[in-house]
């Protein structure tokens, strides 16, 4: 199994960069987890748009779905989509409730009926695994701002990522992601604010890893003006394991 980072930014995007999106390939199998803002371009630098089985996304913020918009638009459009018009295998498994807020959001610009006519939409379970070809995948809510999932893939052959989405302090993550070949948790503050909250430290992001015994961490949906070796040192105060900033392109093997 092979994860690339297309995206890592949080809810503005890097310079030249992209919000969340990473893309699982298992021999002929091939899903997108999150299609934010800068990811339809980053995708079609690696992958054949056309070509993917399935789109996952962990909740309903624009960071993590609006380029659903012009990935529905390259599907629908497209020179050579074979005049189909539309790719109807490609499936599009959004968050319970997630249907109805991406339908408003496509009428707000414009798209109304594009996403259902590009896309085979429909809603996962959070308590229910989904299998996508070779590819196992599982969900955990997670406390956000808005209902989000952690996504957890396991390739035919074993390997293991686990996606923690946006999510605050929480233990929800401790035996969703045990032991995780590789886990990618969000870092997108700087300090930790007082009171509920959808989002973590660095140093929270550490903790949260060492409790899952994950094998490897990446942390991610980090903005590149923050100082990155500084998150790091942070994060190791608690994670002993391999450890790393979040970089476009960047490649796993699993």
């Amino acid at each position: 199994m092979k994860v690339t980072v297309l995206g890592k930014s949080p809810s503005w995007q890097d310079a030249g960069g992209a919000c969340s999106g990473y893309l699982v390939e298992d021999g002929d199998t091939c899903v997108l987890v999150d299609c934010g803002s800068g990811v339809f371009s980053k995708l079609r630098g690696v992958r054949d748009y056309a070509a993917v089985d399935a789109i996952v996304i962990t909740h309903i913020h624009a960071d993590h779905c609006f380029d659903l918009v012009p990935y529905a638009c390259a599907l629908t459009y497209g020179p050579r989509i074979d005049g189909r018009g539309s790719s109807r295998d490609l499936r599009l498994l959004l968050p319970p409730g997630g249907g109805t807020l991406l339908q408003r959001l496509a009428e707000a610009v414009g798209h109304g009926q594009l996403l259902d006519g590009a896309f085979d939409v429909a809603e996962y379970d959070p308590g229910r695994a989904v299998a996508v070809g070779g590819l196992q995948l599982r969900f955990q809510p997670v406390p956000h701002y808005a209902p989000a999932n952690a996504v957890d893939v396991r390739g035919a052959g074993g390997g293991r990522f686990t996606f923690g989405a946006d999510h605050g302090p929480t233990d929800a993550l401790d035996g969703f992601a045990a032991e995780t070949d590789l886990l990618l948790l969000e870092a997108t503050l700087p300090e930790a604010d007082d009171g509920p909250r959808g989002h973590l430290t660095a140093a929270e992001a550490g903790e949260h890893a060492a409790r899952c015994r994950a094998r490897r961490l990446v942390l991610t949906h980090i903005s590149d003006e923050l100082d990155g070796e500084r998150a790091l040192a942070a994060a190791r105060r608690s994670y002993a394991g391999p450890l790393e900033l979040a970089r476009e392109g960047a490649v796993y093997d699993l």
